[in-house]
């Protein structure tokens, strides 16, 4: 169902400096802080061309770099192997594996490329300006599909490696079959997919698919800190003991969080619906997010906030269930970890 296939990459060139002076985050997690210190890392650093001062600039020094070397075109198109090592918000150290491809965007109508997270206008809009100029993909988006991998890492030292990330040149052959009868659930980059659609027919994103058996691949809690008390209070119950086992407790059928106010732990069980369906019911009025349970818990210390809604983390099996049946779930109701890198690989269109 999926059309996946081998791709023509453009990456940096040695003369762009360090592969660590070119790289960076995904552009929406991004502070406008880390933003001006990663620029200042290099001239060529990616983020001069995912966060530009204007989309018509990212296309003229995406246009520069090619023609000067700073970005060379690999000789032949190739999948690519991607693996990166990272110690997780619950101390835990795992490596992630995945495949890199082109990706064909269809219309979720198909069931070819499904979501699992509403999107926003807004956002979209930026990046169509940006796609429009630049016409490439700067950033890998993130695909799960059910099933063994069609490929494995290679048995030999990495073509590129940087920040717990590493990557190998793959041949063509085979792997594109594999994908032809599978539905892929994007994980992360659902606004860069929509942006691609509105792009135009026949147009391909950068994808890292990466099989839900996949030891490595985890899903984390996002809590939710609001600044004022909700206007919507949940029946929660006191707790006198282990907070964070409590929740982990409650069977997962039934939806569940913990509420912190600064006077103690409470804890809200209701239904059997997803927990962030709950937690989605109290509104978004002057909310933040941290996948940090001390984090949140400190916001309301420290009087930043009122409320810490502290939360469990999405089974995976949930979102392809939620997907499957064409629903979509609040926004931030996953949050997969880790990000992936910005500026390996560009996949022009």
């Amino acid at each position: 169902m999926a059309e996946v296939k081998p791709f023509r990459a453009v990456r940096y060139a040695e003369r762009a400096g360090s592969l660590d002076t070119l790289v960076a985050p995904p552009y929406d997690v991004i502070s406008p802080a880390q933003r001006d210190e990663l620029a200042a890392r290099n001239e060529h650093n990616v983020v001069h061309l995912t966060l530009p001062d204007d989309e018509a600039a990212a296309g003229r020094l995406w246009r520069e770099w090619r023609e000067d070397g700073t970005l060379a075109d690999e000789d032949a198109p190739g999948f690519w192997w991607l693996s990166q090592d990272y110690v997780g918000p619950d101390g835990v150290a795992r490596t992630r594996e995945g495949l890199v491809a082109a990706l064909k965007a269809e219309p979720y109508e198909n069931r070819a490329v499904l979501p699992h997270e509403r999107t926003h206008r807004g956002p979209k809009e930026g990046r169509l300006r940006l796609l429009r100029e630049v016409k490439a993909q700067l950033e890998p988006l993130f695909f799960l599909y059910e099933g063994a991998p069609p490929a494995s890492r290679p048995e030999r030292e990495p073509d590129l490696e940087v920040e717990g990330a590493r990557l190998w040149r793959l041949p063509p052959d085979g792997v594109s079959d594999a994908f032809a009868d599978r539905q892929l659930l994007i994980a992360d980059g659902h606004h860069r997919y929509e942006t691609t659609l509105a792009y135009g027919e026949n147009a391909y994103v950068l994808a890292v698919l990466v099989s839900l058996d996949d030891p490595g691949l985890m899903i984390f809690p996002t809590h939710r800190v609001f600044e004022h008390e909700p206007g919507e209070r949940l029946p929660a119950e006191a707790l006198a003991g282990d907070a964070r086992r409590a929740l982990e407790d409650v069977p997962a059928d039934r939806a569940a969080a913990v509420f912190y106010r600064g006077d103690g732990f409470e804890l809200a069980v209701d239904g059997n619906e997803l927990d962030v369906r709950l937690v989605d019911r109290l509104g978004h009025e002057g909310i933040s997010y941290t996948a940090d349970w001390d984090e949140a818990v400190r916001a309301v210390d420290d009087g930043q906030a009122e409320v810490a809604v502290l939360m469990r983390p999405t089974r995976i099996e949930d979102v392809f269930a939620v997907a499957q049946r064409g629903e979509t779930m609040p926004q931030k109701s996953t949050y997969f970890y880790p990000k992936l890198v910005s500026g390996l690989l560009f996949l022009p269109l």
